[in-house]
């Protein structure tokens, strides 16, 4: 099966399931049987009694696939809430990344230079290394990471998006 990148929009669905064993394959696999590729995945406990969680995916597709996926999430069992974060208006998003450069003499001014320019925290450093913590939209990692390749890029770890709407409400 190839999983297809078909023209369409970016899609931001949160998702408010229990929080019990295997709900995560079963969303997934829904993606997965359908042929769409998931671009970001997190997920995250949002209550005290750890009840329930909160799945942020972000995938890409024309409204109508867009909309069949909504409404199948929907009918899952464990599945309280769907919500098109992109339908709502205007929402927050973030990622963190841990860049891991390594370099000596210019590549290490630069690369901390740049680290300054887009506010990214070294929270490791050795003599010839530093691991770079960079929190934005994904545009903004995306450029850091490209510029960092420059000064030795060795290693990225990312968590993927989280997104929550705008405004006083809870969606």
């Amino acid at each position: 099966m190839k999983i297809t990148a078909e023209a369409g929009e970016r899609h931001v669905l949160a998702i408010t399931v229990d929080n019990e064993a295997g709900v995560l394959a079963k969303i997934t696999g829904l993606f997965t049987a359908r042929g769409y590729n998931i671009e970001s995945l997190t997920v995250a406990d949002i209550t005290a009694d750890h009840a329930l969680s909160r799945i942020t995916i972000v995938t890409s597709g024309p409204p109508p696939v867009i909309d069949q996926i909504i409404a199948q999430l929907d009918r899952l069992v464990p599945v309280h809430k769907v919500i098109d974060l992109a339908d709502q208006g205007a929402h927050v998003e973030r990622e963190i990344a841990l860049v891991k450069v390594a370099g000596t003499g210019e590549k290490r001014i630069e690369a901390l230079r740049l680290a300054d320019v887009f506010r990214a925290k070294v929270v490791d450093t050795t003599l010839t290394s530093f691991v770079f913590e960079i929190t934005g939209n994904s545009d903004k990692v995306d450029r850091f990471i490209a510029l960092m390749r420059e000064c030795g890029l060795v290693e990225v770890g990312r968590t993927g998006i989280v997104a929550i709407s705008r405004g006083p409400e809870a969606v």
